[in-house]
């Protein structure tokens, strides 16, 4: 059981170093079928979102730099909580670019 966990693990991180979205139909299949029960619920997850995952394996578009950017203004207004008003938070990102 734990090699086949090792084993399923280790093939879905070797399509997402190398960006090869060709075995991931059979791998899904095989996650799907097999008698770890989180395999089963990540297989089901992935398969709710699979053009999404299918795209993510197979592209070079990311968008952690926009998740970045989000991130920053979030802690930005986080900081500022009770005085951030929109000109005073403009004011803030445009002193921390």
């Amino acid at each position: 059981m734990l090699e086949q966990l090792y084993t399923l693990i280790q093939d879905f991180a070797s399509m997402i170093r190398q960006r090869d979205a060709q075995p991931f139909d059979s791998w899904l299949k095989f996650c799907s079928k097999s008698d770890i029960r989180a395999c089963q619920l990540f297989a089901q997850s992935l398969q709710q979102d699979y053009d999404a995952v299918r795209a993510a394996l197979s592209t070079d578009w990311s968008n952690g730099q926009t998740e970045g950017q989000v991130h920053r203004l979030k802690l930005l207004k986080r900081q500022m909580y009770g005085r951030a008003n929109l000109d005073l938070l403009r004011i803030r990102v445009c002193y921390e670019s």
